[in-house]
């Protein structure tokens, strides 16, 4: 199995997953529990730490129809299993490393304002924000300043420096962190354990501890030395 497919296979459904993030998820979840969702968010942080599943997670709880908030999101109701499944038009994911430019930003400007298709909010994740033109920034920065009310904004970056103060300052801002290697070990433990694998505990805490950090990277690793296992 490829690594991608491995790793997106395992990626958090619910923020109790999500791995070394706590001051991150818990702000979340009490504010979108008690309907102070902010109109734009701001995830920064090392590479493979988490921050486009915790936005995803945020798409899915925004847009659960759980009547119960605090049980959102239920991965059971049918906006849950579209995200989860990949077809959730009103997740609307953009690399911005392939879409730096103004046209691109103006593109979703135009598009914006229609209403979601079948969520309450449409959520717009820009993965790597700060790979934006300063035409797109300025286009995006119109756009923050005066967002429709069903629209929210989750922008990632791991360069944080680089993006514009004007655009930082109109989002919500949480740093994500380098996550343990013990905490990296037990969640490799966990998806070795659910595949029905069997690999030494010292073997996981050496790829915990070489990926530095960055869970993507520890389930890379994992994957490419037990390749025929996995």
């Amino acid at each position: 199995m490829a690594e991608q497919a491995l790793y997106r296979k395992w990626r958090p459904a619910a923020f109790e997953e999500v791995v070394g993030q706590e001051h991150v998820v818990k702000t979340i979840q009490n504010a979108l529990a008690s309907g102070r969702a902010a109109h734009a968010y701001l995830f920064s942080g090392p590479r493979g730490t988490g921050k486009t599943s915790t936005a995803r997670l945020v798409a899915k709880a925004l847009n659960c129809t759980n009547p119960d908030p605090h049980q959102r999101p239920d991965n059971t109701c049918p906006n849950c299993l579209a995200v989860n499944e990949g077809r959730f038009l009103d997740l609307i994911e953009i690399d911005a490393a392939s879409n730096t430019g103004v046209d691109n930003i103006r593109d979703l400007r135009d598009k914006i304002n229609f209403a979601p298709g079948e969520g309450i909010y449409k959520v717009y994740v820009i993965d790597e924000v700060h790979m934006l033109s300063i035409g797109a920034f300025n286009a995006l920065l119109k756009t923050l300043e005066e967002p429709p009310a069903h629209a929210i904004f989750i922008l990632a970056t791991t360069e944080l420096h680089k993006v514009p103060l004007t655009v930082a300052s109109r989002c919500q801002k949480h740093a994500f962190r380098r996550i343990p290697a013990a905490e990296m070990a037990h969640r490799l433990q966990d998806i070795v354990d659910r595949e029905g694998l069997h690999v030494e505990p010292a073997v996981l805490d050496v790829l915990a501890r070489q990926a530095t950090g960055s869970l993507r990277d520890a389930i890379a690793q994992a994957n490419a030395s037990i390749a025929d296992d996995f």
